[in-house]
């Protein structure tokens, strides 16, 4: 004689253990993988970007670091002397193979000082390997934000501007 299995009823109290249980497992970084569901993973380019952006971030650091005469501290004026992107090439040992004003608006001393103060934090922190291209070497962007003073901040930890009063 066959008996039909009745659906099995969770209690609130089980419901709880069970959500613990799951966000314990979660947190320690085991998955559970339903059958005939593929895992789920987190793709290379997210992996590949929050790593880029931490290592952007210690190399600003480093530029800051090593040219803290040149640094604006404080709020940046509403309207900026000059906004100077450089693009540059690091190899896996930190040091900076090249580097090219990528974009400007023709201040000469702006982009001559971005250049400088790029060169003078060399070698710059080693990028993690998984950034590295197949020459073993990762291309960045960084932007100086001068005020009329001649000093700059840089985008990764540059503070508002000021506001213009009408």
């Amino acid at each position: 004689m066959l008996t039909r299995a009745r659906p099995l009823r969770c209690t609130t109290s089980a419901r709880r253990a069970l959500l613990t249980l799951a966000i314990l497992l979660v947190a320690s970084g085991c998955t559970f993988t339903p059958p005939g569901r593929p895992p789920l993973t987190t793709p290379p380019a997210a992996v590949n970007s929050l790593t880029l952006d931490q290592y952007r971030i210690a190399v600003a650091r480093r530029i800051l670091e090593r040219n803290p005469s040149y640094v604006l501290q404080g709020t940046l004026q509403p309207m900026l002397r000059s906004l100077v992107v450089v693009s540059f090439t690091v190899d896996r040992d930190g040091q900076v193979l090249q580097s090219a004003v990528y974009r400007t608006n023709g201040d000469d001393e702006a982009e001559s000082t971005a250049l400088a103060t790029l060169r003078r934090a060399s070698p710059l922190p080693q990028p993690p390997a998984r950034l590295l291209n197949t020459r073993g070497q990762v291309e960045l962007f960084e932007d100086w934000l001068f005020n009329d003073n001649g000093k700059f901040q840089l985008r990764e930890f540059a503070s508002p501007q000021a506001q213009t009063i009408d």
